[in-house]
């Protein structure tokens, strides 16, 4: 309920600040362009690439075959929408970083102050965030290629993979979200992790409905401030103590 808390104190801000709102939607917009390019592309080659796939299938009678195929070819193409969804936060951050680094300051002052003692410039910002969003898909695509597997499971494979998936996809956007607030406090790629595992519920109660809103078309585009604005509150009022506790900070934090 926390994590949920710090969702809908995103959308408030976002509401009460509806310039910078617009402001955020400027990233957004453009990756849901590309990426919706992307989705027509698969939709329309998801059958052809399921006859690739299941050349063993040939000899099979035509009513089975064309079954397998299409379903395979709607696993496929789940599987692309589940993929976009995870790496839209990502990608979105990082092309956008100069506007939610902007935005994400913005939730910080009206909050009280920004945080001190650590700044890193925008030329190396670039290449650290395309390095930890490339780890944390690998950390992802760890979860996410087996459950896509074991969703051709009958009955498993419609309740508790679905279920299992929507859990691993929220804890990773909640990772991409908190990132901008975690490193103005020099938190290093390890001590995120760190302070999110240690708030698990927090981290799943706050990822897991933007990761369901972010499914609906355009939806992310709307929520992506929010959601920045959500994980820049909650990282401020519930996830900072990591860095006072002891987590290890970034170099020359």
């Amino acid at each position: 309920m926390d994590g949920i808390g710090f969702f809908l104190q995103g959308l408030r801000w976002v509401a009460r600040n509806p310039r910078w709102w617009l402001f955020g939607l400027i990233p957004a917009l453009i990756v849901f362009v590309l990426y919706a390019a992307g989705l027509y592309f698969l939709g329309t080659n998801a059958l052809g690439l399921a006859e690739w796939m299941t050349p063993f299938a040939d000899g099979w009678g035509e009513a089975v075959r064309t079954t397998l195929r299409a379903l395979i070819g709607l696993a496929v193409f789940g599987a692309g929408v589940v993929l976009l969804a995870v790496t839209f936060t990502a990608v979105t951050l990082i092309l956008g970083e100069p506007f939610y680094e902007k935005l994400s300051e913005q939730v910080e002052l009206s909050c009280g102050a920004l945080p001190g003692g650590y700044e890193i410039s925008f030329w190396k910002s670039i290449p650290r965030s395309v390095k930890d969003s490339l780890v944390t898909l690998g950390y992802v695509l760890l979860f996410t290629v087996p459950l896509f597997f074991l969703g051709f499971v009958p009955v498993i494979g419609q309740s508790v993979v679905p279920v299992l998936g929507a859990l691993v996809s929220g804890f990773f956007l909640t990772v991409e979200l908190t990132t901008l607030a975690m490193e103005r406090r020099g938190m290093a790629r390890k001590s995120r992790f760190a302070a999110l595992r240690g708030e698990k519920a927090v981290a799943l109660g706050f990822g897991v409905p933007i990761f369901l809103v972010f499914l609906i078309p355009l939806a992310a585009v709307v929520a992506m401030p929010a959601a920045v604005a959500g994980g820049t509150i909650m990282v401020r009022r519930r996830l900072a103590t990591a860095a006072a506790d002891g987590a290890p900070v970034a170099r020359g934090g």
